[in-house]
């Protein structure tokens, strides 16, 4: 098992000292938010990709892979009644995959919640068959590129679409692609109503990522959750990838929420 941390909540800081001070303070590898690299993230020349690569590589660091996918776009949307939205969506995930492996990136997390609830008139059933569907085109390039597409079921307060850990997973099983997986989240875990280690016992094969955060959007550590028997049960499970720092609440500062995130891992860690 090995941590990570996000670089957005850096807030703006750049990525060569993101790398840097992850790697100072004992994280094996960051996770980039396609955000962060500019407004056309898709379109960022090779130079500049492999730039990024090296910088990492110098700081000690592996690029994870990236998050929040759709975050900050316009004009895409998984489950969007429009045909023409769900294909820029699909071509759009498809060229994050490519981004990701350029970046010497391994997994991709779609989150996003704002880009995949339902609206009306679609139903259910048609959400599920048009998330399917670009789940399935975009991993069919994460195959080729030996790239893991990560679905994460987040809490009923974020979105009303794929919840809990099992509409993900059967979601994703759906799709019939070897790259597509899902992500254990624990602040969405914490919103269902299985206690989370039984969650982890049931899905940590079908994961290929997960989150350490707190219900109250800040770091593992920061609130009320137990970590000990989530690693507990992540171990048992034989979940051998990595577990990612993601915050929402950036106080008191990054630094300070980085170093105490690793140091209470660390001691949650079984012996």
């Amino acid at each position: 098992m090995r941590f990570g941390i996000c670089n957005e909540m850096f807030e703006g800081g750049k990525l060569e000292d993101v790398f840097q001070k992850a790697s100072e303070l004992g994280y094996s590898g960051v996770e980039i938010a396609p955000f962060t690299l500019g407004s056309r993230p898709t379109e960022l020349p090779a130079v500049e990709r492999q730039a990024i690569r090296a910088s990492a590589a110098r700081a000690g660091v592996e690029i994870i892979g990236l998050h929040w996918l759709l975050a900050k776009t316009e004009g895409l949307h998984l489950t969007s009644p429009d045909r023409e939205t769900r294909t820029r969506t699909i071509r759009y995930l498809q060229d994050l995959v490519r981004l990701s492996a350029d970046l010497g990136g391994s997994v991709l997390i779609f989150g996003s919640p704002q880009q995949r609830s339902i609206c009306p008139p679609v139903t259910p059933e048609e959400a599920i068959e048009y998330a399917r569907e670009a789940l399935a085109e975009a991993g069919k390039v994460a195959e080729e590129l030996g790239q893991t597409l990560c679905l994460e079921p987040l809490g009923p307060e974020e979105t009303n679409f794929v919840n809990t850990a099992d509409e993900a997973w059967a979601l994703a099983a759906s799709t019939g692609s070897s790259a597509v997986k899902i992500i254990l989240d624990v602040k969405a875990m914490s919103t269902e109503a299985r206690p989370i280690p039984e969650i982890i016992a049931s899905h940590a094969a079908h994961a290929g990522h997960v989150h350490a955060n707190d219900p109250n959007r800040r770091g593992p550590g920061f609130g009320d959750v137990d970590f000990r028997p989530i690693f507990k049960a992540l171990q048992d499970a034989g979940y051998d990838r990595y577990v990612s720092v993601e915050v929402f609440d950036f106080r008191p500062d990054p630094v300070t929420i980085a170093r105490e995130s690793i140091e209470y891992m660390r001691r949650c860690l079984p012996e």
